[in-house]
């Protein structure tokens, strides 16, 4: 359970220092490591490991590795920013719990807490995890507008261009129609999972 570890790293380091400046620092390799392995949930989706949307999957663990790497990697002047601990926490207890609730129904022995945790966290936890996220990226835009990272200016052979900065803010842009759509999609999961519902998933 590497989100755990994780956990308990992101623990030690704030008992220890009595700061979480340095934290991100501390645990990043560790942070890449895991949530770039979990790519592999898109194909345990599309192969039926995983009775999860593929679609629902592949937009929450791609955004996932697209903050850890575009943004947090490598706009190294943001890793101390509030936002960045606010979806780290998140990410993590969403995770262990995640994680718990799959590997406990493996065994057949589903504590109802369990259960009841992966299906009621969320409700909290979805919307202050996105927060933190926008909020990180906003952090990061007068460092990329500054230093030009992955963009490409005009002139150039193949006549293209391109503009990282505009390109976070489409991307803000984009949690508009997506958060609703995955927030939703749960609600309705844990409507069935919960109270018994019989629903219908068009993208499962």
């Amino acid at each position: 359970q590497g989100w755990l570890v994780l956990a308990i790293a992101m623990a030690r380091f704030y008992l220890e220092k009595g700061t979480y400046k340095g934290l991100y620092k501390s645990i990043q390799k560790t942070l890449k490591f895991f949530q770039t392995f979990a790519l592999l949930e898109i194909i345990h989706c599309a192969v039926g490991v995983v009775h999860t949307s593929v679609l629902v999957t592949g937009v929450q663990v791609c955004s996932r590795i697209f903050m850890v790497w575009f943004i947090t990697h490598s706009i190294k002047q943001i890793q101390n920013e509030d936002s960045v601990i606010i979806f780290l926490v998140v990410w993590t207890v969403t995770e262990i719990t995640r994680y718990s609730f799959y590997t406990f129904n493996m065994l057949n022995h589903l504590p109802y807490f369990i259960k009841w945790a992966r299906y009621n966290f969320f409700i909290i936890l979805y919307p202050v995890g996105v927060v933190g996220e926008l909020l990180t990226i906003y952090a990061a835009l007068p460092y990329v507008k500054k230093s030009g990272i992955f963009s490409v200016r005009l002139p150039n052979k193949y006549n293209v261009s391109f503009d990282y900065y505009y390109f976070l803010l489409i991307i803000m842009a984009s949690y508009i129609p997506l958060f609703p759509q995955l927030y939703f999609h749960m609600l309705r999961q844990r409507r069935k999972v919960l109270h018994g519902e019989v629903i219908v998933e068009k993208d499962d």
